[in-house]
């Protein structure tokens, strides 16, 4: 199963599909650099991105769902140490990927989001913990859960009007996914109309699979067919629904076990273990393995129940997903990014494997660190082909006293995606030296320096190094900045080498090149005219992704919507950054107390801005492109959209995280310090100078009870 919520779903798994590899993040986030992790974190992203479009729209995935899973914890492990680098494409930020042309589309009333994961009971306890820190509940508050094995299969929306099914569609991007209504009203598990009393509108949501039985029989079916045998159940299932043709997807032997909940035109259950209920009553299946469990001990108890089970249920599972039972509850933890905090996968234990060092290769990234990258004998684990893992730096291969030659320990699992474990030392080749890491850049030779305390070595040629200046521009056309369609690594570097591109501003000058980039190799008239039309397309940019862009240290994609949402306007920012880059300044004080933001990211910003040259950079592109002011979130009948507003005191009714959260979702901008930009002062309990300098300014302050009155909280 894979839907989050009542409201959103959970995590995708993944088949075992054959081939391809995963760079493995270093074992240790703790002593990674900013740098270090803004480039594994542009890593991650791409090759996450990758696997989404492999599985969600060709449904033939490359990793399994082990190794999909590691590399999304990897991900959110990164960005929950360095929250300022988030990226706009994170996988934090975005749900599956786009529908496949091949359907029409249909949006979901309610996003389809995803479940973050839990690898073991220490990091269960953690999720139970962070709720209870949420909305104030003491540290040893009893909570329920419902449990549901988790199925790999195919999440899906159905959408019922009157108590008839209407339309059902994919999970897709999260927002909008593929109609495939046709095809679902051939599998006998989903209800054509639903039996007793409904709500006169509802979404439901579950997972389209296939038992292991019926797809060995439909495997060997299409073998002596001649036809395409699938991977494993999951793209079996998947390649099932997703056919042009209804009639072929009601040849296949289909199953769905419904356990979510979407838009609601009323209210049916208050608890969730009630909606499972209620979702027998109308007709669909529910996952009979499903158990309301008392406490968190319960829920260790059912973990190792299912892991025992696991192997000899009918289909696939790889871990159980815990949802707090009380509806109540999960609607005042809300979500944050693209999880919920009311619910969690908890997912089995990975495999380990052997394998020998071939080599040791160093990668230079757009911001000069040097990466060691382990280049190993091909080994299958967990279902994946393995070649390459990340080795951090030198520390780590020195702690581990990697050589190459040796056979190593390789493993899939928690924070690491595949991470040497450890080596076989009594395997080690004769003659096997310690690896001697280089003192200078590979790319450009200039001196390559580790700065006292830091791990990671850092090439110092700057925007005379090719890898640096290659890799911001990639930067800058990729994803969540500019998104420059033909422009990809491998274009970047031929128009680099030819002299056409040194700077950002370049690329806005390649469609009068046009006719040259036609008559290159490869290319021609019509790609030529493609990509000069997507480069135009593109001179229209929202401010928070022409500030990510820019690839300013500790500038992640959050942080760029942060700031862009604080300052509304390119020129505003603008002018606003050239103010703070001096210290003492009342801008500088503003941006220091943006909620999110804060002294080391205020740092970046004002030596950024304090550079003439990277002024000069900034307006040569302004000059080309169409800035977007920012869209700031509003409730419509919210009193707070759009103004600034600060909570000082103690909250009595609720957690201060709680209480920023609704401001935010009402459109608010939350900061943490009064100034005479300030809109509202929420008051608590032993308020100080915050309260204090707002009866002094003049800025409105109400009370907690006011405040909820405010946000619709009464």
């Amino acid at each position: 199963m894979k839907d989050a919520s009542r409201r959103p779903p959970s995590p995708r798994g993944r088949g075992s599909g054959g081939g391809g590899s995963a760079t493995p993040p270093p074992p240790d986030i703790e002593n990674l650099t900013e740098q270090e992790a803004a480039a594994e974190l542009e890593q991650l992203a791409r090759e996450i991105a990758h696997h989404d479009r492999l599985y969600h729209q060709k449904d033939a995935p490359e990793i399994t769902d082990a190794e999909y899973d590691a590399l999304h914890r990897r991900n959110a492990a990164l960005e929950a140490r360095f929250p300022e680098l988030i990226r706009a494409d994170s996988p934090s930020q975005r749900i599956g990927e786009a529908p496949e042309a091949g359907f029409a589309k249909l949006r979901h009333r309610v996003p389809m989001l995803s479940l973050d994961n839990a690898m073991n009971a220490e990091e269960f306890a953690d999720f139970c913990a962070r709720a209870r820190r949420f909305v104030g509940l003491p540290t040893d508050a009893p909570l329920a859960f419902v449990a549901e094995p988790k199925i790999d299969g195919l999440s899906i929306n159905l959408t019922y009007e009157q108590g008839r099914f209407v339309s059902g569609a994919t999970r897709g991007n999260g927002t909008e996914g593929e109609d495939v209504t046709a095809n679902l009203r051939t599998i006998s598990a989903i209800p054509d109309r639903l039996k007793g009393q409904a709500p006169a509108l509802i979404e439901i949501r579950g997972e389209v699979f296939m038992t292991k039985a019926d797809f060995l029989k439909m495997n060997e079916a299409q073998a002596a067919a001649g036809q395409k045998v699938f991977a494993n159940p999951r793209n079996a299932a998947a390649g099932s629904l997703r056919q042009l043709d209804p009639r072929i997807t009601a040849g296949r032997p289909l199953s769905m076990f419904a356990y979510a909940q979407g838009e609601s035109s009323e209210p049916v259950a208050d608890t969730h273990w009630h909606y499972l209920q209620r979702l027998r009553e109308w007709g669909f299946q529910v996952n009979p393995l499903s158990r309301l469990l008392k406490s968190e001990a319960d829920a260790a108890a059912f973990q190792a129940e299912m892991a025992l089970q696991r192997s000899h249920l009918g289909y696939d599972i790889d871990g159980v997903v815990y949802k707090l039972d009380d509806l109540a509850l999960e609607r005042r933890l809300g979500f944050v990014g693209r999880a919920p905090r009311w619910a969690i996968a908890w997912k089995f234990p990975a495999e380990q494997a052997m394998t020998e060092l071939r080599g040791i290769h160093i990668q230079v990234g757009r911001t000069g660190a040097l990466t060691p990258v382990a280049r190993l004998e091909p080994v299958n684990v967990g279902g994946v082909l393995v070649q390459n893992a990340t080795l951090h730096n030198e520390d780590e291969i020195a702690r581990k006293d990697i050589r190459i030659g040796d056979t190593v320990v390789l493993q899939r699992a928690g924070d690491v995606i595949p991470q040497i474990v450890s080596v076989v030392t009594d395997q080690r080749p004769k003659g096997a030296k310690p690896f001697v890491f280089p003192e200078v850049c590979p790319v450009c030779g200039s001196h390559a320096v580790r700065p006292p305390g830091e791990a990671v070595r850092r090439c110092t040629g700057g925007l005379i190094c090719e890898a640096q200046r290659v890799e911001r521009l990639i930067h800058f056309v990729s994803r969540p900045a500019f998104d420059i369609d033909g422009l990809g690594e491998k274009t970047i570097r031929e128009f680099y080498e030819e002299g056409w591109l040194h700077s950002p501003a370049d690329l806005f000058r390649l469609p009068a090149r046009e006719a040259e980039i036609a008559q290159r190799e490869g290319w021609g008239e019509v790609s030529a005219r493609n990509l000069s039309r997507a480069i135009e397309a593109r001179r229209r940019i929202p401010l928070d992704r022409f500030v990510y862009a820019l690839g300013i240290r500790r500038i992640g994609a959050t942080n760029a919507r942060l700031l862009a949402r604080h300052y509304g306007s390119f020129a505003n920012w603008r002018a606003e950054m050239v103010a703070a880059s001096q210290a003492g300044s009342e801008a500088r004080s503003e941006l220091d107390n943006i909620v999110g933001i804060g002294p080391a990211i205020a740092e970046e910003l004002a030596d950024f801005f304090g550079e003439e040259r990277n002024l000069e950079l900034l307006d040569e592109l302004a000059a080309e492109l169409t800035i977007e002011d920012a869209v700031r979130a509003q409730t419509t009948d919210s009193e707070i959209g759009g103004k600034t507003v600060v909570f000082t005191g103690t909250m009595e009714t609720m957690t201060r995280p709680e209480a920023k959260a609704r401001a935010e979702e009402l459109g608010a901008k939350v900061t943490d310090s009064v100034s005479k930009k300030t809109d509202l002062v929420v008051v608590g309990a032993d308020a100080g100078s915050k309260a204090r300098k707002a009866i002094e300014l003049g800025v409105r302050t109400i009370s907690e009870t006011e405040w909820r009155q405010l946000a619709g909280l009464e």
